[in-house]
């Protein structure tokens, strides 16, 4: 069966990543992109509702339709589904290849997998796909060939409507590169610093910088731990933030 696809990113509609994942999407039936006009990275789960949507289309050809948006990933899903493809509705949403890990606690902040999210929400079968480097020109060809892999074996074998995965790649070459491991995402947070400047006016600004801190720096079983032993990490992920255990314990509250 021929796949109809939609594919955003939140690297804007001129990243190579997105190019990269639109021309190995095209292996497996037709593409339509829908991209956000300009980077939109950490936008998460953001939507626009102050302010108009511009769509432009970028080109046409060969099975494949670009737009671009002037929204966020999330926008551009949605305007993807509910108008550009209204009669004719995707059957896979991708979303990258982003520029950037998108693994443990970044899973929330990053508009890569808010976009993959939407879709999911939607019932249609979604994938995240990051490289864990912020080079715009990193070796894309090993993500490429784990693309094909994934997109092979969701295609044959999922029966989740609602399937969602955040999948990221190591900066590795190919033949360094174990495999795919399933996993968990890994507890942690984020440790922001805000780096106090001033611009030439003598204004102060901040600027937000940070590292992650890894809670569980022993754990093997999640997603920081095969990227580090050089595998690809595959997490299913889903929209429902239900915290199902507390629920009995939290009734006895009140």
């Amino acid at each position: 069966m021929e796949q109809n696809i939609l594919i955003t990113n939140d690297d804007g509609v001129s990243s190579k990543g997105l190019r990269a994942l639109t021309e190995e999407a095209s292996r497996f039936g037709r593409v339509t992109v829908v991209a956000p006009e300009h980077g939109m990275s950490g936008m998460s789960h953001a939507i626009t509702m102050a302010n108009p949507l511009y769509l432009r289309k970028v080109r046409q050809s060969d099975g494949v339709t670009v737009y671009a948006c002037q929204g966020t990933p999330v926008d551009c899903v949605k305007i993807a589904i509910d108008h550009v493809m209204k009669n004719d509705p995707p059957t896979l949403v991708l979303s990258g290849i982003n520029h950037g890990s998108n693994s443990n606690i970044s899973v929330i902040y990053s508009g890569t997998m808010g976009a993959a999210t939407e879709g999911c929400s939607y019932g249609i079968p979604s994938i995240g796909f990051s490289l864990i480097t912020h080079d715009v020109e990193a070796d894309l060809m090993p993500t490429r060939h784990y693309v094909r892999k994934i997109l092979e074996a969701v295609l044959e074998h999922n029966d989740n409507p609602s399937l969602c995965l955040n999948v990221n790649v190591p900066v590795l070459p190919l033949d360094s590169i174990k495999g795919i491991r399933v996993c968990r995402q890994t507890k942690g947070h984020w440790r922001e610093a805000f780096e106090k400047k001033c611009d030439p006016r003598g204004r102060e600004y901040y600027w937000l910088t940070g590292s992650f801190v890894n809670l569980e720096p022993e754990a093997g079983d999640n997603d920081e731990s095969a990227l580090a032993e050089g595998y690809v990490s595959v997490v299913p992920v889903k929209v429902d933030l239900t915290d199902y255990r507390q629920i009995e314990v939290s009734k006895g509250w009140f």
